[in-house]
C-alpha cells in the first residue's frame, strides 16, 4: 500500500474507531428503567453513503443487559468492520460492566479486545485472559451509549466519562450539552439536543444528536479532523423491544 493510501486507511478508521468509543462513564444514578431498543443508521463522508451502523440493546434477565454495536462501512479501496458485544448488570441506576469484546476488520491490521470485569478476590479488569488492570471504578468501551441518554433526560449539561477503549487502555472525555437543532434524517424531522466530545491534545471535532421523543437516544454522530470530514451517521430506523 503507498503512504498516500495509508494515510487515507487511518483517517478512514479514525471516524469509525470513535464511533465505537466515544464515551464510557462513570455512572451517577437516574431512577427510570431501561428500556430495550434497536437503532439502524446510515454512514456518510461528504454526504457520500459508505455503509450502514446498528446498536442494540436487549435485557437478559432481571437486572443483566446485552448491548452490541456493529458497522459496516467502506469507500474506494478502504474498508472497516466492526463489532462490540457488552453484557452488563444494571441495578439501582448504576451500570457494572461484566464482559466486553471486540472485534475490528479489514483494510489495514485485524484486532480483537476481550475484557473481563472481576469483583473478587480483587477488583481488577483482566485483558485477553494475559493481563489484568486495577479496576477503578472505569466502565467499558460501550455503557455511554445507553448512560449519555439517561444523563441527558435528567437534565445533565456537563459530564466525565471514563472508560476502558478498544485497546484496553484507560481513558476519560469531556461531555458538553451546546444546544438543540432540528435535523432532516433519513429516519424523518427530529427535535434533538446537541453535545460535543472534548477531548484533550486532539484536533478532533465530535459532535452528537439525540432525540428525546426516542427515549434522548443517539441519531446523528459527526467528527472532522483537521477540518476534513471522518464521519456522519445517520438514524434510518428505531423500535423498542419488548
Amino acid at each position: 500500500m503507498s503512504k498516500l493510501s495509508k494515510l487515507k486507511s487511518i483517517k478512514h478508521r479514525g471516524f469509525f474507531a470513535i464511533i465505537s468509543l466515544i464515551l464510557a462513564a462513570q455512572v451517577s444514578a437516574v431512577a427510570e428503567p431501561l428500556i430495550p431498543f434497536e437503532a439502524e443508521y446510515r454512514a456518510y463522508k461528504w454526504d457520500d453513503d459508505i455503509g450502514t451502523a446498528a446498536l442494540k440493546l436487549e435485557k437478559l434477565s432481571k437486572n443483566q443487559y446485552s448491548l452490541t454495536y456493529s458497522s459496516d462501512v467502506s469507500k474506494f479501496f478502504l474498508s472497516d468492520k466492526r463489532y462490540e458485544h457488552s453484557i452488563f448488570t444494571f441495578e439501582d441506576g448504576q451500570f457494572i460492566p461484566s464482559q466486553y469484546y471486540y472485534s475490528r476488520s479489514g483494510t489495514g491490521a485485524d484486532k480483537k479486545l476481550k475484557l473481563k470485569f472481576v469483583e473478587q478476590p480483587e477488583r481488577q479488569i483482566l485483558v485477553n485472559e494475559s493481563s489484568a488492570l486495577d479496576w477503578k471504578a472505569e466502565l467499558d468501551n460501550q455503557l455511554y451509549r445507553i448512560d449519555l441518554p439517561r444523563q441527558i433526560a435528567a437534565g445533565k449539561k456537563s459530564l466525565t466519562y471514563d472508560f476502558i477503549n478498544y485497546r484496553g487502555e484507560p481513558k476519560t472525555y469531556q461531555i458538553d450539552v451546546v444546544g438543540t437543532e432540528t435535523l432532516s434524517l433519513p429516519y424523518g424531522e427530529l427535535s434533538t439536543i446537541k453535545v460535543e466530545i472534548v477531548r484533550q491534545s486532539s484536533t478532533r471535532e465530535t459532535y452528537a444528536w439525540f432525540a428525546p421523543e426516542l427515549d434522548h437516544n443517539l441519531v446523528r454522530l459527526q467528527q472532522f479532523k483537521d477540518d476534513d470530514e471522518q464521519g456522519d451517521i445517520k438514524l434510518t430506523s428505531y423500535s423498542r423491544l419488548n
